[in-house]
């Protein structure tokens, strides 16, 4: 089985569950083919530029505009018929590229690409696709008439969808594929130690998000100015000037605090802590689940973000740093709480989607055996 997965560089999420997913069947599988293919630049520059730059643009610079946006589209009768215009053109763009790879089964992992598909399926064209939603709550930009099957994060999504008119039965809350090393069980204690921290202290790790915040900065140092005793981990990403803002403010802090540019090993950073303070992207909240590492979500987009926060602080596993409010106070109430935390630790331990690249895979298999009734027959 040949499975083509289309994604977008709009934000990390829709690339990083891909090449999960990815790396899951070429490592658990025999004779299948994955090729991931980013859609808005198989379209050509003037789209992918225009999603890109305009998404990462209105989510740095004017987020409330973006969520004005965002929920003016999450209606039907709006988003269907933009939808619609974008994507009848650009389709057929697609199309020539998608039929020379003869995938068997499409996944996509953004919206634009399920609706391409779902417009090429329109024509005539043949072949299951899926699509795999990378937040956890629904919009319409994400559903289409041909998808064969959705694959969501949480249960809560069923009832949503069917209320924005998804058959339930075609709705999988398999949870977003996240890279195995995720849900690992490592020795905390002894991964502190290995990191130059101290094994039996309290351990909050930073994370600025793939656009990096400055409101980390101001998190970061009035948490330090309290008497609570703990040590912190910072990972600023890409993100070089963020990075030296903190070198700034670590001096400065008076708490053990071990500095991370980038890595590759983000997992076992959230191993190695017992709450993490972020931005509530998609991804990054499925990383943590499976590490069963509590957060502290602040700065949510306006839209999925904020959809994610809510279903996070909902099922008791994030508390919400409200601009309002005293932050450092919310997260050290957190801290001085062994029962808070231990309980909120249970919740994302309860949230169990370590099986979501495995049933999302059975899943393809299944909607081609569909497809293909003379594979079955003995």
């Amino acid at each position: 089985m040949k499975i083509l997965i289309l994604t977008a560089a709009t934000g990390g999420g829709h690339m990083r569950a891909a090449h999960a997913l990815e790396s899951y069947i070429l490592n658990h599988s025999v004779g299948n083919q994955v090729v991931v293919l980013d859609a808005l630049k198989c379209v050509g520059p003037l789209l992918n530029h225009t999603c890109c730059d305009g998404y990462r643009f209105l989510c740095k610079r004017a987020p409330k505009a973006f969520g004005t946006l965002y929920r003016a589209t999450n209606k039907e009768s709006n988003m269907r018929g933009m939808m619609f215009r974008i994507n009848y053109q650009q389709s057929g763009k697609l199309a020539p590229t998608i039929e020379s790879e003869h995938p068997d089964v499409i996944l996509s992992t953004h919206p634009f690409a399920t609706e391409m598909v779902s417009e090429m399926k329109e024509r005539g064209y043949k072949v299951p696709l899926v699509c795999l939603m990378t937040d956890y709550g629904p919009h319409q930009a994400w559903i289409a008439p041909h998808v064969d099957g959705y694959v969501v994060s949480n249960e809560d999504m069923v009832p949503q969808m069917e209320k924005m008119g998804v058959p339930p039965e075609i709705v999988h809350p398999y949870g977003i594929p996240v890279t195995g090393k995720f849900f690992e069980k490592k020795d905390k204690a002894a991964l502190r130690e290995r990191i130059g921290l101290d094994p039996e202290k309290i351990t909050v790790l930073f994370m600025a998000g793939s656009f990096g915040v400055t409101n980390i900065i101001s998190i970061y140092e009035d948490l330090c100015a309290l008497s609570l005793d703990f040590q912190v981990i910072v990972i600023t990403g890409k993100n070089e000037r963020l990075y030296h803002e903190f070198e700034n403010a670590v001096q400065d802090s008076g708490k053990k605090t071990r500095l991370i540019y980038f890595t590759h090993e983000v997992e076992n950073f959230m191993h190695a802590s017992d709450l993490l303070i972020t931005k509530p992207g998609g991804l990054t909240v499925s990383e943590a689940l499976a590490s069963d590492l509590p957060l502290a979500v602040f700065d949510a987009i306006p839209g999925q973000e904020e959809d994610n926060a809510a279903f996070l602080q909902n099922h008791h596993m994030a508390v919400k740093l409200d601009e309002h409010a005293d932050v450092a106070q919310v997260i050290a109430e957190v801290l001085e709480s062994p029962e808070k935390l231990q309980s909120m630790r249970r919740a994302c331990e309860a949230f169990d989607k370590s099986k979501a690249a495995q049933n999302i895979f059975t899943l393809m298999q299944n909607l081609y055996d569909r497809c293909h009734p003379e594979r079955t027959e003995k």
